[in-house]
């Protein structure tokens, strides 16, 4: 949507908007308040959900327990006995959580697409001859080039980073003042809120739809909060305020000045306000700038599959660590090719830079708005913030956000569909497999096999036992799956040390070391218990070797105190060797692979539900590759389960 006819008032006000929407949104929302709501160092929607786990049992998952559980007794807020008491709301929340997550990746596409190919068309203006198809083929070459670079990790090429962005901060805005002192000094009297008032007085409708397009100024805010486990607090809020802050409003003051001057040149305002003199200069610092905002959403994208991978909220795919030095570096293959098509498509199916800038707009304002709400639940639940400010922050907050919502969602038919689709399409591969998981667990927990039955089973004369140390892993904490029966009915054997493992997913942002590996006794000869615990941005990867030195370790620590608090020693030495030789016979680590039987009597949800999980389970990776170990140390047993 733009003014037929803009003049000087309507210059003015649009830049008074996009004025207080920095200020508002950008510097006192996530700058100042939203910084503060880290979950041990990480930044994001689901960092925000993780607080409110952590601090109030709304964990839906039966066998994943939240350490909320284990929290201090301390009394609650009523809000937040009302979520622990509705398993409606604590479904909706995770809804709310899980689509602030797809709309961050859908930003991922769009924000590669849209800043390569604004960038790029920066060169028709010298150039009139070069079409706008020769521009998005550049721009797909561009980025192109961007994903194949992924797998070497940004940590190679991060210390162009800076420069960049120092170059594109402190040029921009001086071109900006150039502008200012030569068209329009009096811009600043623009801060003034009055202009917003007369704006939307002379224009009504007609500027309301205008928002959709203002909206923009303020995009990467989300990523910034996002990005927040890479730098800390104190480092973002100086670059922000001293540096982004100004560099933006005296870049949008200078395109005012120079369009209130030039009002038709509104369709290209960036590069036509910049003088000729320092053209190609910036046009180079543009496009670098460009390449790194699109790398720092590409980032982020593999952050947010890696956490929702690790809550078995998305099919396990390859994540790699692109770094040894920063832990949040991380790299996912199937991820990075399948962006990199999506971006590609978007440019050259949506090449129009308009369609791209309404999809863009919604993505921007829905994460936004469930920023807004979710930090709320924070402010009352977690920080217990005195009700008129939460309320007051809310009102304002919600209230602006929610006008940019209701004037993008008007863009939906033009453009603003494509984040929606993508969304949805994630949406739609994470709850299934969230629902599928859920029926799996719902089956174990029914039948998993407790510590009497395993005595039983034990006590058959026909079971034998058979040299070796074997992991058995287990999804269940209460008891053990009943993948293990199936094993122990048909091989009619045991190895001589069986140590039950139980993956662990945790609240919290990272887990300890010294607290990663827990390992007990079960009370039954060579039967042993392990729970390796992590968290949303742990790295699942254990390093197989690693892990079996640290559980046998753990193994005979645990025997020591057990023969210390008896006081006795007559066995002590007998069972510490039985584990040494265990070891050294071989390691073995087992696993079911559980395949669904749907009967006839599911119901038509029930079958296509769990039929498309089936579809995602057989093409999604293993889980015990991803710790690390080695293939021809692991066996799956199958098993299926009716449901």
């Amino acid at each position: 949507m733009q003014l037929k006819s803009p003049t000087e008032e309507n210059y003015l006000g649009i830049f008074s908007i996009m004025f207080w929407t920095l200020s508002l949104i950008g510097l006192v929302k996530y700058a100042s308040i939203a910084v503060r709501a880290d979950d041990q160092g990480e930044g994001g929607t689901f960092a925000l959900y993780s607080l409110l786990c952590r601090k109030i049992n709304i964990n839906i998952l039966s066998s994943k327990r939240s350490c909320a559980n284990s929290c201090t007794t301390e009394k609650q807020s009523k809000l937040g006995k009302f979520f622990e008491e509705s398993l409606v709301a604590r479904r909706l929340l995770l809804f709310i959580a899980i689509l602030g997550m797809c709309m961050l990746i859908g930003d991922g596409v769009l924000t590669p697409a849209i800043s390569v190919l604004s960038a790029m068309d920066g060169i028709r203006a010298p150039f009139p001859s070069i079409t706008k198809t020769w521009v998005e083929i550049l721009s797909a070459v561009v980025l192109i080039a961007l994903f194949l670079l992924q797998k070497y990790g940004t940590s190679r090429v991060s210390f162009l980073f800076s420069p960049i962005m120092g170059a594109w901060t402190l040029t921009t805005p001086l071109v900006g003042i150039f502008s200012i002192i030569k068209h329009y000094p009096s811009i600043y009297k623009a801060i003034s809120p009055h202009y917003i008032f007369t704006f939307f007085w002379r224009n009504g409708k007609e500027g309301w739809l205008l928002l959709s397009g203002t909206i923009l100024c303020i995009t990467g805010s989300e990523a910034m909060f996002a990005d927040l486990g890479h730098f800390n607090k104190s480092s973002i809020q100086i670059a922000f305020l001293f540096t982004i802050y100004p560099s933006l409003v005296l870049t949008y003051a200078g395109q005012t000045a120079y369009l209130i001057r030039n009002p038709n040149d509104h369709k290209d305002g960036f590069y036509k306000f910049i003088p000729s003199a320092v053209y190609w200069p910036m046009f180079v610092v543009s496009t670098l700038a460009a390449i790194v905002a699109s790398q720092s959403l590409i980032s982020a994208t593999f952050s947010i599959i890696k956490q929702s991978v690790a809550l078995d909220y998305f099919p396990r795919v390859k994540i790699v660590h692109t770094s040894t030095r920063q832990e949040g570096e991380v790299y996912s293959p199937e991820v990075n090719y399948i962006l990199m098509v999506l971006c590609v498509a978007v440019i050259l199916i949506f090449g129009d830079g308009s369609e791209i800038g309404n999809a863009f707009g919604v993505v921007v304002t829905m994460v936004m708005l469930i920023t807004t709400t979710l930090l709320t639940l924070v402010m009352i639940i977690v920080w217990r913030t005195p009700p008129v400010l939460a309320a007051l922050y809310f009102v304002v907050f919600f209230v602006m956000e929610g006008v940019y919502v209701s004037s993008v969602f008007t863009k939906i038919p033009e453009g603003g569909w494509i984040p929606f689709a993508i969304s949805l399409i994630l949406a739609f591969i994470m709850f299934c497999w969230f629902y599928g998981r859920q029926r799996k667990i719902e089956y174990e927990l029914t039948n998993r096999i407790d510590m009497d039955r395993l005595k039983t089973l034990l006590s058959d004369p026909g079971i034998q036992r058979v040299p070796g140390l074997c992991f058995f892993y287990t999804k269940i904490q209460d008891g053990l799956t009943p993948v293990f029966g199936h094993y122990l009915k048909n091989m009619k054997s045991l190895h001589t040390i069986t140590v039950f493992t139980t993956l662990r997913y945790i609240m919290v942002a990272k887990v300890p070391p010294h607290e990663r590996i827990i390992v007990s006794k079960l009370g039954l000869k060579g039967v042993y218990g392990c729970i390796v615990q992590y968290g949303y941005a742990d790295s699942l990867s254990l390093e197989g070797v690693d892990f079996v030195l640290q559980v046998t370790d753990g193994l005979q620590n645990q025997v020591r105190d057990l023969f210390d608090q008896a006081q006795s020693t007559t066995s002590l030495d007998e069972e510490i060797a039985g584990i040494k030789e265990a070891k050294l016979a071989g390691v073995v680590h087992v696993r079911g692979k559980t395949r669904f039987h749907i009967s006839k009597s599911s119901s038509w949800f029930d079958r296509n539900m769990i039929a498309f999980y089936e579809v995602l389970h057989s093409n999604c990776r293993s889980a015990l590759p991803a710790l690390g170990i080695p293939l021809p140390h692991c066996i799956e047993v199958g098993m299926r389960y009716e449901v």
